[in-house]
């Protein structure tokens, strides 16, 4: 089925809004050592938990954030390694498993922000787009992939990784994992989030294209 699409903004980010829940930020405080979270302001909870991160070694801190979100994906020893690999590369691009990647991404941006640049930093990209869909069914990511990629660079990672999934009528599971999020109200209008190591503003080359979605999905 073809679509139009029309690219409406693609902003970069250095944060995700929302990621970090308010209690995540008071059962991090906790983690870090941080006395009686109850009573503090929402408004100052992260304020506070940057502190409270930085009372601990970069390396340390690292490992409870670790901990904290992944412990049921890496074990002991995994999360000791990356705690200290974080200060030297952009794990949240270079891990293996891209299903992490949206995490990881989080997790370094937390730690770079309270350390003021000791660890690595790392970009997200805002895509705003519109497609003329009519249906009431939303497009899956693995779709909008498919779509998209008639108006990216062949150069971009994604083509380059993904030619046979974006172009044919297969399985394209990695689709989960390189869309981060994927926001519509209403099934034409999107905003999709991804890592800049995916989708860069550089990479969108064409303000306005037809494309199709051969597979289903």
């Amino acid at each position: 089925m073809n679509y139009n699409v029309q690219i409406n903004a693609i902003e970069s980010l250095d944060e995700i809004a929302n990621y970090w829940t308010e209690n995540d930020y008071r059962q991090l405080l906790e983690l870090f050592d941080f006395p009686d979270s109850k009573s503090i302001k929402t408004e100052n909870l992260l304020e506070m938990l940057q502190m409270a991160i930085t009372d601990f070694e970069p390396a340390a801190a690292a490992r409870v954030l670790l901990q904290y979100k992944l412990s049921e994906h890496l074990n002991e020893g995994q999360m000791d390694q990356m705690a200290h690999d974080m200060l030297l590369d952009k794990i949240s691009e270079e891990y293996p498993d891209t299903s992490l990647h949206y995490a990881l991404y989080n997790i370094n941006q937390l730690l770079f922000k309270a350390f003021n640049g000791t660890f690595l930093n790392t970009k997200a990209t805002l895509l705003d787009f519109t497609i003329d869909n009519n249906s009431e069914t939303p497009i899956t990511k693995a779709g909008l992939l498919r779509l998209l990629h008639h108006g990216m660079s062949p150069n971009n990672l994604v083509v380059r990784m993904f030619e046979e999934q974006l172009t044919k009528n297969v399985d394209f599971p990695d689709a989960e994992s390189i869309v981060w999020e994927l926001k519509t109200a209403d099934y034409s209008n999107y905003q999709l989030i991804t890592s800049e190591y995916w989708l860069s503003r550089e990479d969108v080359v064409r303000g306005e294209f037809e494309g199709s979605i051969e597979a289903a999905g």
